[in-house]
């Protein structure tokens, strides 16, 4: 039996031993208390019980618990120039049985394990058996939900804003979103600002469940993203329009 209720207490009491006054960390749990929201909204939608349920929001609340420790030591939430935070949030749990201060089902701390390893991974571990597939699958819905809508708010300061505008989408980047496959930062040879936004666009092409798509077209995100940005190369600002257009016809073909 989950406790949702004690178990936010206990991860608010997990993150007050950080800075707290610090953005970035602030910003990390806000993210996960609204991740559970919307793992709860994906979990409504489909036919599970409601401890399946209360297991999926506990990995919602969960997922990102390496993220602060990685901040606190490495100074950023890069993974690849700290530490991968999903593996490192399972060996936080791990670390002398503090998982059991949220859940003592064995075969459900199994699940959480495999959903927090593979939140975050460009794409999910081989031979997961179907239960824990189901995990990982909603909370990495219900993750680039909120980081689409942390690109609507949150990311991106004055000075980035300004070297998207004066970027140059090129075929290597916009092919990848016609062709409908997420983007592996990793395989850019030019690395920029203007990479990241589309990284994230293309989360829409590793969403799993219809009402996450609907989540996604209620909030506008998308639209949002797109109306953060004037792009001062004529070609690159019709590119982009043509992009937006693509993506917003790709929504609405899966919630239809």
């Amino acid at each position: 039996m989950i406790d949702i209720n004690k178990a936010k207490v206990e991860f608010l009491r997990y993150t007050e031993k950080f800075d707290l006054e610090n953005e970035n960390i602030k910003r990390k749990q806000l993210h996960s208390l609204r991740v559970i929201e919307i793992s709860g909204k994906i979990v409504e939608s489909i036919n599970l019980s409601n401890e399946e349920k209360d297991l999926a929001i506990l990995i919602g609340l969960l997922h990102d618990i390496g993220r602060f420790e990685q901040f606190t030591q490495y100074g950023t939430f890069r993974d690849r120039e700290s530490i991968d935070h999903g593996d490192f949030g399972v060996e936080i749990l791990q670390k002398d049985n503090y998982i059991k201060k949220y859940i003592d089902n064995e075969e459900d701390i199994n699940i959480i394990y495999k959903a927090i390893k593979n939140h975050n991974k460009y794409q999910i571990e081989k031979g997961l058996n179907k239960k824990q597939e189901l995990f990982c699958n909603i909370i990495r819905d219900a993750d680039k939900i909120d980081i689409l809508y942390e690109a609507t708010e949150i990311f991106y300061t004055p000075e980035q804003i300004k070297e998207i505008n004066n970027s140059i989408l090129t075929e290597e980047i916009s092919s990848k979103i016609y062709s409908k496959k997420t983007i592996n930062r990793n395989e850019f040879r030019k690395k920029g600002k203007l990479i990241d936004v589309f990284v994230i666009l293309a989360f829409l092409f590793d969403i799993n469940y219809k009402k996450s798509f609907e989540i996604i077209y209620e909030e506008n995100y998308i639209n949002k993203i797109f109306q953060r940005f004037n792009f001062k190369d004529e070609e690159t600002r019709i590119k982009t329009k043509e992009v937006q257009e693509f993506l917003n016809k790709y929504i609405k073909e899966k919630i239809t």
